[in-house]
């Protein structure tokens, strides 16, 4: 089975989408990205219209310079987030020295990321997942994977199996209890 797919997996070919001039991948660029880059602006301008007024700017910057985005120099993510904070600081200094702006209660935003902490946790099991099953003998990891990794129904994987259904069940069932005794362990 391959690996989960990372936040830069799914943001480069959005990036070469958008440089392309496609504004549906902008706009599920903005989905993906827009809650974090906001937390960016609104730390920095401590005003949430003002930020939303810079991170307007910053997806209008993104859509007419996406084609200078390089993945060799920066993750999707960080070029990103350079953006805003430029835009916000800049709009900061339009303030002026003496300007001041009111502090906003709550700075955390949730971004619907997963936390690093989730993100291992969830390979380690991945792992620990992997090699139980590949202690298992090949006809009942391919039945489990094939029902639970692609969703494939018990009467499916019979017929695919050329197996009585009840035999299917049985090689699930068993495979499924040694499992669990060795992500117990």
């Amino acid at each position: 089975m391959a690996a989960a797919a990372t936040t830069s997996d799914i943001l480069t070919p959005l990036m070469t989408r958008v440089a392309g001039g496609d504004r549906e991948a902008l706009r599920q660029l903005y989905d993906a990205t827009s809650a974090k880059l906001f937390g960016v602006c609104l730390r920095i301008l401590s005003d949430r219209e003002e930020s939303e007024d810079v991170l307007q700017d910053v997806y209008v910057t993104i859509w007419r310079r996406a084609d200078r985005f390089d993945a060799t120099r920066a993750s999707v993510t960080t070029w990103l987030s350079t953006i805003a904070r430029n835009r916000a600081i800049d709009r900061l200094r339009a303030r002026g020295p003496l300007a001041y702006a009111e502090p906003v209660d709550e700075l955390e935003i949730p971004d619907g990321a997963d936390s690093a902490e989730t993100l291992l946790s969830a390979a380690d099991d991945r792992n620990r997942l992997h090699g139980c099953l590949s202690e298992l003998d090949e006809r009942t990891a391919k039945v489990i994977r094939t029902a639970f990794f692609e969703g494939v129904t018990y009467e499916a994987l019979a017929q695919r199996m050329d197996a009585p259904l009840g035999t299917v069940k049985s090689w699930i069932r068993r495979g499924l209890a040694k499992l669990k005794g060795c992500l117990q362990s």
